[in-house]
């Protein structure tokens, strides 16, 4: 990774801005002074907050996990959540702003352009943004859970270099470091096959709605649009200035490449997918390592219901996602044509959008590394 950093997301879970008493005023305290020290070495930062449901739980005489309980509980709880981040931090001479997105805001282009646009805005202005969920409005489908997507999301509308996601845990370990003596930090998971990190992350112990697995999807997300990730302790002293200087922390998931264009980043996302396209092997294989379009020969099934211009997803015979794009053809269409060749496209449908299902200059690759190994 890189000595330091010009953008950086810092993201902070439930466990650290919250006690079971309420907001974690020492933490909230502790980061605020880390982050004016960070600003001051010449990197802007955006922070990712979780904390508004159980802060407002404290609050209110509400207990369980309802929908309609989250959405209660984050409206009573953001606003002493701010208030303690706009005090701490105007404490250090930094004015905050409140950034409340939800995945629907952000599933259009044009909704994700004025979020980043404002984002951009707020940095260019010296002024904070603090990013969370709007639960208030957000429906158990399009949540982001614990806001480790979220902080992603926001790393991609900056264009941030890195993004420091602060646990109550130091990093991914071999274990659960809380049952097995044994459990050992991963520095690199760059040195660790994907399938081994997928599996110890799933036995890792991490509160919050996310857990350690969660964090792990998130990175690799951040690394394939070309973002560096660490995974560390918040409560380690100075952990944000440390990661900050570059200094070895956590767990460390190296981007694959440059960072990608705004629209790359935004096409990798799955903010405005509408259904999926499952292909072949070979279908795959054209669009990853030769850098081809898609074309309805290599269609095997159609999953959703989407119209022309949507963003789909390209699923191989794994039922994994490997790409996602603007399709050209709607769904009901696109069966009539899956498994045949573009030549009889006109024939079988009365028009035709051109060859392409998936043109290649509105595709990306999730993952670079495939296209590295190609």
């Amino acid at each position: 990774m890189p000595d330091s950093s010009r953008r950086i997301v810092i993201k902070c879970g439930t466990r650290l801005v919250t006690t079971p008493t309420g907001l974690n005023d020492v933490f909230i305290s502790d980061i605020a002074q880390q982050i004016s020290e960070v600003r001051e070495m010449g990197t802007q930062v955006a922070l990712v907050t979780s904390g508004a449901v159980a802060a407002g739980r404290t609050i209110a005489p509400m207990s369980g996990d309802a929908l309609v309980t989250r959405q209660v509980l984050a409206a009573v709880g953001q606003a002493p959540l701010m208030t303690q981040y706009a005090e701490k931090f105007g404490n250090k001479g930094i004015v905050v702003a409140q950034a409340l997105l939800s995945r629907a805001d952000l599933a259009h282009r044009s909704g994700y352009l004025n979020a980043r646009n404002a984002l951009n805005g707020l940095l260019d202005a010296d002024i904070l943004p603090v990013a969370n969920e709007n639960d208030v409005v957000a429906t158990e489908e399009l949540r982001f859970g614990d806001n480790d997507a979220l902080s992603v999301l926001i790393a991609k509308l900056i264009g941030a270099d890195r993004l420091c996601i602060l646990s109550s845990v130091g990093g991914l370990y071999t274990g659960d470091p809380t049952t097995d003596p044994h459990a050992e930090l991963i520095r690199d998971a760059g040195k660790v096959p994907r399938e081994d990190l997928e599996r110890m992350a799933g036995e890792a112990s991490e509160g919050g709605s996310g857990g350690m697995r969660s964090k792990l999807q998130a990175a690799f997300e951040a690394m394939a649009d070309g973002i560096d990730v660490v995974i560390a302790d918040g409560n380690e002293s100075d952990v944000i200035i440390r990661l900050a200087r570059g200094e070895s922390l956590g767990t460390s998931i190296s981007a694959l490449g440059p960072i990608r264009s705004s629209r790359a980043r935004w096409l990798s996302s799955s903010l405005g997918q509408r259904g999926e396209i499952v292909v072949d092997s070979g279908a795959q294989h054209a669009v990853v390592h030769d850098g081809s379009s898609l074309l309805p020969a290599g269609i095997t099934k159609i999953q959703g219901v989407f119209e022309r211009g949507d963003l789909v997803g390209l699923v191989n015979p794994h039922q994994e996602v490997f790409a996602r794009g603007l399709v050209n053809y709607d769904s009901k269409n696109l069966a009539n044509i899956a498994g045949r060749p573009s030549s009889e496209i006109f024939s079988t449908l009365g028009f035709s959008y051109g060859d392409e299902v998936v043109h290649r200059n509105n595709l990306v690759v999730m993952d670079r590394l495939d296209e590295k190994n190609g």
